[in-house]
């Protein structure tokens, strides 16, 4: 049994990682901004035979980052998930762009993730083979030369290059960092017209979990464990 933690896990792809991972037995600390609110995660916690927790964590706040951490000290975790992000404000072109938004998006998009990782350092130094993975987008690749929601490529390309530095960096502690695209899935930043559903991708997403080693990463998957390039 592995212990998982894993932000935005209220809904989409974070709430059916949390379904994929406790049906196979993994104990899982699910983190959300607002936890009365988040109905289908807490019905999940209160399912028989499912080892849920529910916490606390806006990843834009770094008190309440600290806060959860705190709540876990001494606790080890094998996996942390950063799932939380948000698709960036409605202006997003290089020709017309929400400046205030692009550094929210950036904020929550590319600085929470490693906040929280580094909030959580030392539960997963507890772990015998920890690993790190956080789900990005293909729309990030410098090799994908599109325009469109360019707040929300950038951020992403962003901690995919944060990643990478911190895998580097982590390596030598065993620890395994990489980056997902999660596909374009159905939720409500993909739409409904997207490819897959939330617990197709989270089914690849587990899979590319079990396949990450230290000595491998970084690595930029694909939700089908293929490799994307950086």
């Amino acid at each position: 049994m592995a212990e998982v933690l894993i932000t935005g896990a209220n809904r989409g792809i974070g709430l059916a990682l949390v379904r994929s991972l406790a049906m196979r037995g993994d104990r899982i600390h699910a983190t959300c901004r607002r936890p009365a609110e988040a109905v289908e995660l807490k019905a999940l916690a209160a399912s028989p035979g499912f080892a849920v927790e529910v916490i606390g964590m806006d990843v834009a706040d770094p008190g309440s980052i600290r806060a959860a951490a705190a709540a876990l000290a001494g606790q080890p975790i094998d996996i942390l998930v950063n799932n939380a992000g948000v698709l960036g404000p409605e202006r997003q072109s290089t020709l017309d762009i929400d400046f205030d938004g692009w550094l929210r998006t950036f904020e929550i998009n590319t600085i929470s993730p490693l906040r929280v990782v580094q909030a959580f350092l030392a539960n997963l130094r507890l772990s015998a083979a920890a690993k790190i993975l956080t789900v990005s987008s293909r729309m990030g690749s410098l090799a994908y030369n599109r325009s469109d929601r360019i707040a929300y490529r950038s951020s992403k390309s962003a901690v995919n290059k944060v990643m990478q530095g911190l895998a580097t960096d982590l390596r030598g502690e065993g620890i395994a960092v990489s980056v997902v695209h999660p596909g374009w899935v159905a939720t409500d930043m993909g739409g409904t017209g997207a490819d897959l559903s939330p617990d197709v991708s989270a089914a690849g997403i587990v899979r590319v979990i079990d396949k990450m080693r230290a000595k491998d990463s970084p690595r930029f998957y694909n939700y089908d464990g293929s490799e994307l390039p950086w």
